[in-house]
C-alpha cells in the first residue's frame, strides 16, 4: 500500500516512501475522483487476483498488465464499476515495472506517523498477503477514462536529467565525460531504495566524506564507480559523493525501468528544471477526463 508519502520525520531516520510512479498513481486515484493522495496498491511485475466483496469503483494505471474481470478483459487507465463476487485479475506486465490498483475512496489502511505507506525496509506498513481483506470505500455514479494522448508512454530507454550539485565539481574531467557520454543500464540489483546503473564506471573522488541529509533523486558514486540514483525510500544520509539531483518529473520514467533498460544523463540548470516540473505539473491539472456510459 502506497499513498503520497510520509514526510517531516528524516530527523528520525524515517524515509519518506509513497509511489515510484508519482504519474501513475495520481492518474489512478483521479479516474476514481478520490482526494490527493489516497491510499493505492502499487502492484510490482503483476500476478495479483482479488475477489470484490462490495460494490466499488476501480482503476488501474501504469505498466500495461492485463486486467481482467470475471476473465474478460478491461481497460487500463480508465475506471470500472464492480459488484460483490467479481474477480479481479492483473496479469504480468509486457512493459514498465509498476502499476497502480486504486479504489473509490482510498484503500483503508492504519497510519504510521501520519501515512499508510509501506516500507518494508523499515518495518512500517503492511505487506500484503494472500487470503488478507482490504477495506475500500463506497462506489461513486461516475466512470472515467483519460484520454489516450495523456496516457504516458514506457520507452526501452531513459534519459535522466541531472541537477549538478556542490559536489559535482570535486568529481575529475573524465568522470563528468564517462557521465555525459556512458552507457548505462539498469542492474537488476535495483529495488526501491535506489536504482543501481551498470556499464560505464563513473571515476569516484578519493576523499573521505562525512555523512549527510541526502533526498529524493540523488545521485551518489560509491567507489566501484557504479552510480546509484536514490528513489523513495532511500536512507535518509549518506556519505557517498553526490553529482547532484535527477529533476523530479524524470524518476518516474527510471522506476518504470526493468533491469537492462539504457539510461543516459544530460545536465540541465535549476531553472530549466524548475520550468520542466512547473510544465507537466500544468499539464496535468489542464487534461480533462472523458466521462464512461
Amino acid at each position: 500500500m502506497q499513498d503520497a508519502g510520509r514526510f517531516g520525520h528524516h530527523s528520525i531516520g524515517l524515509t519518506s516512501g509513497g509511489p515510484l510512479d508519482w504519474e501513475a498513481f495520481y492518474w489512478a486515484n483521479r479516474l476514481c475522483a478520490n482526494e490527493h493522495g489516497a491510499t493505492a496498491l502499487e502492484v510490482a511485475q503483476g500476478g495479483v487476483r482479488m475477489e470484490c466483496i462490495v460494490e466499488t469503483i476501480i482503476a488501474v494505471a501504469g505498466a500495461p498488465m492485463p486486467l481482467r474481470v470475471n476473465g474478460r478483459t478491461k481497460a487500463l487507465w480508465r475506471s470500472h464499476k464492480l459488484q460483490p463476487g467479481d474477480m479481479i485479475e492483473l496479469g504480468y506486465a509486457t512493459k514498465g515495472m509498476r502499476t497502480y490498483l486504486a479504489v473509490s475512496g482510498g484503500f483503508k489502511a492504519e497510519e504510521f506517523f501520519g501515512s499508510t505507506a509501506t516500507v518494508i525496509r523499515e518495518g512500517i506498513g503492511y505487506p500484503l498477503k494472500a487470503g488478507q481483506k482490504l477495506q475500500c470505500g463506497p462506489a461513486n455514479d461516475e466512470q472515467w477514462a483519460l484520454p489516450m494522448e495523456s496516457v504516458p508512454r514506457y520507452s526501452d530507454s531513459v534519459t535522466l536529467r541531472l541537477i549538478p550539485g556542490y559536489q559535482f565539481e570535486q568529481f575529475s574531467r573524465t568522470a563528468h565525460d564517462t557521465l555525459l557520454g556512458g552507457d548505462f543500464t539498469v542492474s537488476n540489483r535495483s529495488d526501491r531504495m535506489g536504482y543501481i546503473l551498470e556499464g560505464s564506471l563513473i571515476e569516484s573522488p578519493e576523499r573521505e566524506m562525512l555523512s549527510e541529509g541526502i533526498c529524493l533523486g540523488a545521485v551518489q558514486v560509491p567507489p566501484d564507480g557504479r552510480p546509484i540514483v536514490l528513489l523513495n525510500d532511500h536512507q535518509t544520509i549518506g556519505g557517498y559523493p553526490k553529482l547532484g539531483s535527477v529533476v523530479s518529473v524524470d524518476l518516474w520514467k527510471l522506476a518504470q525501468c526493468p533491469p537492462e533498460i539504457h539510461a543516459r544523463f544530460e545536465l540541465v540548470d535549476l531553472e530549466a528544471a524548475q520550468e520542466m516540473v512547473n510544465y507537466e505539473s500544468k499539464k496535468r491539472r489542464s487534461t480533462r477526463l472523458k466521462r464512461c456510459v
